[in-house]
């Protein structure tokens, strides 16, 4: 058994707890504690061990990132009939959701978020910086919107979330129509630097009011940091009924990241338009639900068709958030 080239004691109790695409996680009670099991599904060895290692060394440098066990053999990536595993400790812990943070939390949560990326280059090879980052073609959006509703309305019976997505995708057309001319151009391309790659509320662990560890590296990479702390905020602070972002919330945040990491407002503007763009041209949700017959995203998608609507009229307000 994989817990057994550990030395953390014998099992008593072996639980799965999470599932996602990336990785199956479980909780595993032994003679000497709780642990997290992490089954990964669909990662090399070698880009484990390299989030391993990174996660190691932001623990070593005062960044909340939990590092897995190493085994007898000092290894933190263990191999069993073809599958990939690692061991962390449990992390006694709950999730908050942005709503729930105070403006003193919105802020502090920020300022973690900034020390991610102040760090990662620090430990990390330099990045050649891209010359150019394509942005979504309007026109190819336009052909997907009208794949999107042929197979909407080809349906024999049409439920209220078809409903629903059948009126934000024409919604959606008139609206990429008036402000096509907005795209992004791809040789404004972002500053690009090591980031979590999902940094989120569930993978923010608090006690108390106090964050206490970042989970889930899956995603660790080399990408814009100003377009993660953009994204971050959206989903912290977006309204989960309404679609609508809680810009008091936003502007803490984003002080707290600043007095940490401070890009700039050129930056900042950039970053907050381009993700503007990208999700105006986003459709994942309905094309995994409608052509990959995949239904696990469909709760998630009232509030973000509701809120790049809400976002477009109010661009300016959002914009001044961001920028402070």
């Amino acid at each position: 058994m994989t817990i057994d080239r550990y030395r953390v004691g014998q099992a008593l109790s072996f639980r799965p707890i999470a599932e996602g695409l990336l990785n199956r996680g479980y909780e595993v009670v032994t003679t000497r504690g709780r642990w997290f099991l992490k089954h990964y599904l669909d990662q090399r060895p070698d880009t484990i061990r390299f989030q391993h290692r990174t996660t190691q060394r932001l623990a070593a440098c005062g960044i909340p990132a939990i590092a897995p066990v190493t085994d007898r053999r000092g290894r933190t990536v263990l191999s069993s009939r073809g599958r990939w595993f690692a061991l962390y400790p449990w992390v006694d812990g709950i999730h908050r959701r942005g709503a729930e943070l105070d403006a003193r939390g919105c802020t502090r949560v920020g300022a973690l978020l900034g020390g991610v990326h102040v760090t990662l280059p620090r430990l990390l090879p330099p990045i050649q910086q891209p010359l150019l980052v394509p942005t979504a073609d309007p026109h190819e959006s336009l052909v997907t919107i009208e794949r999107l509703l042929t197979g909407i309305r080809a349906r024999p019976e049409n439920d209220s979330f078809d409903r629903l997505a059948e009126l934000r995708l024409i919604e959606r057309r008139a609206l990429l129509l008036r402000h096509a001319h907005r795209r992004p151009r791809d040789h404004d391309a972002p500053h690009t630097g090591y980031v979590h790659g999902d940094f989120h509320p569930l993978n923010v662990l608090y006690r108390d009011n106090d964050p206490v560890a970042i989970i889930d590296w899956d995603r660790l990479a080399a990408l814009p940091h100003t377009e993660e702390l953009v994204r971050a905020a959206l989903i912290f602070f977006t309204d989960r009924i309404s679609g609508t972002l809680d810009l008091d919330r936003v502007r803490g945040f984003v002080a707290g990241y600043r007095a940490i990491l401070d890009p700039g407002p050129t930056q900042l503007a950039a970053a907050v338009h381009r993700l503007w763009w990208e999700r105006l041209n986003d459709f994942w949700m309905l094309t995994r639900h409608y052509l990959e017959h995949d239904p696990r995203c469909a709760p998630l998608f009232p509030a973000s068709a509701a809120l790049i609507v809400w976002w477009t009229m109010a661009y300016d307000e959002v914009l001044e958030a961001f920028l402070g």
